[in-house]
């Protein structure tokens, strides 16, 4: 399938989802949330076992698009509409996903931007990239999942920070508040975020689709709640025939080689 604001690549089980409107710095659109989401659906259809998010150019992407009729925010507009269409329903997927997703922040988040490149579960920031909460300076409020995202990583008072001031943060600044897990130099990120889900891809498939499923759970959960979850996903992967192939290589001395079943 063709694709006119995304490029999808498969190699060695991982799937390379690229927003590719460099000359607008990747802006979100209808047409892009609709393309990115078949293009996911096509890749766990072939057998993905792990999905790399990047942005073309010297962007990861600036947000919603402003400029034309993309779909996106519009004086005059319902702008609870776009985000039932095509913002949410697009979180919402890939939070949902049962592979992992490692995101390749390759130049400035902006925005619904930066919400996206918060959805991995990996995050590897280029060194010269920054993330923006950029919604305040026009007149809007977080969107994209970024109030939850953001939140959850900094806490409240820096994320009110950030959301009130709509000031840039640099990658340090990022991973010393725990925004992203990584920093890379700028022409080492993707081929990092690649190696990470090349690893996770080879993993215990079962059990990685239950482990960022629960952790998620975890952050609303009490604890005894999370007690339960837990018992049950381990129930599910000591039945998994990746289980008993670890157990078989741990006797035998040598490393397991899972099939994700």
């Amino acid at each position: 399938m063709t694709y006119s604001t995304v490029r999808l690549d498969i190699a060695d089980r991982v799937a390379t989802l690229t927003l590719d409107r460099p000359d607008r710095m990747n802006a979100l659109t209808s047409t892009l949330f609709a393309e990115a989401t078949a293009a996911i659906d096509r890749a766990v259809a072939d057998g993905a076992r792990a999905l790399v998010m990047t942005g073309a150019g010297r962007a990861f992407c600036s947000g919603a698009d402003l400029i034309g009729d993309g779909g996106g925010p519009q004086p005059g507009r319902d702008l609870g509409e776009s985000l039932d269409r095509d913002y949410n329903p697009f979180v919402r997927k890939i939070a949902g996903l049962d592979i992992p997703v490692v995101t390749a922040i390759n130049g400035p988040a902006v925005g619904a931007g930066l919400g996206l490149a918060l959805l991995g579960d990996i995050i590897v920031m280029a060194r010269s990239a920054y993330g923006l909460l950029a919604f305040v300076n026009i007149g809007l409020v977080p969107d994209a999942g970024s109030t939850w995202l953001v939140a959850q990583a900094v806490g409240r008072a820096r994320a009110l920070e950030m959301a009130l001031l709509g000031e840039r943060l640099s990658a340090e600044a990022a991973l010393a508040a725990g925004l992203v897990t990584r920093i890379a130099e700028d022409d080492a990120c993707l081929a990092e975020a690649q190696t990470l889900a090349a690893r996770l891809a080879a993993g215990p498939s079962v059990a990685v689709a239950l482990i960022r499923k629960q952790v998620a759970a975890a952050l609303t959960a009490s604890l005894d709640e999370t007690l339960v979850i837990e018992r049950e996903n381990q129930r599910a992967a000591g039945w998994t025939q990746d289980f008993a192939e670890a157990v078989r290589a741990f006797g035998e001395k040598r490393a397991p080689v899972f099939r994700g079943a």
